[in-house]
């Protein structure tokens, strides 16, 4: 019987209690203040319901850094001789108003990143080898900037966007057997994200 009363009384005691002290609490107009005790003849007061202003949080990480470890462990992964040059490919990217990643997947599709392209040509995009015709670079950051203004200025400054609508220039047969190239480069698009 003494387990019953005490059970009633917890039930219904505890929550009167704590809406009871929630009401009283609220009604006030002032925070509720007390002091600690006395320590070398101070008293500081507490505040319970005090504001506290904090000072604003500022990452120090950029997105452009998250980029260039992006296409750094992308090229690392594939072992490509671009590695060294992905701040390069960022900061051309950003220089032209281009994906920051479509430099990167065009030389994965056309080269293998650099792996099967013309002798001492630099050239891992393909950008304008038609049969024999070479078109050669004296080094990667001459290329990679060669390539992204010729893209810029020929294809998305005339509306070429997606993989899909610069195909259509870049590699006209490709359109004629259902697109390959467009597939190949949307889907290295979507491992750099």
């Amino acid at each position: 019987m003494k387990r019953l009363i005490w059970a009633l009384t917890f039930s219904f005691g505890a929550p009167a209690l704590v809406v009871w002290s929630f009401l009283i609490l609220s009604s006030r107009q002032e925070p509720f203040t007390q002091s600690y005790p006395q320590v070398l003849g101070t008293a500081a007061p507490i505040y319970a319901s005090a504001e506290i202003s904090l000072p604003e949080f500022r990452p120090s990480l950029t997105t452009a850094d998250a980029r260039v470890t992006i296409i750094e462990n992308y090229l690392a992964r594939f072992d490509s001789p671009l590695m060294p040059y992905a701040r390069h490919l960022i900061e051309t990217s950003d220089k032209y108003s281009l994906d920051y990643r479509l430099l990167v997947a065009i030389a994965r599709q056309e080269s293998g990143l650099c792996k099967v392209m013309p002798e001492n040509s630099f050239n891992c995009w393909g950008y304008g080898i038609y049969g024999d015709q070479v078109l050669r670079f004296k080094n990667y950051p001459e290329a990679i900037n060669s390539v992204a203004q010729g893209l810029k200025k020929n294809y998305i400054d005339h509306g070429l966007n997606t993989p899909q609508e610069i195909m259509s220039k870049y590699t006209p047969p490709s359109v004629e057997i259902g697109g390959p190239w467009a597939i190949s480069v949307s889907k290295f698009l979507s491992e750099l994200e």
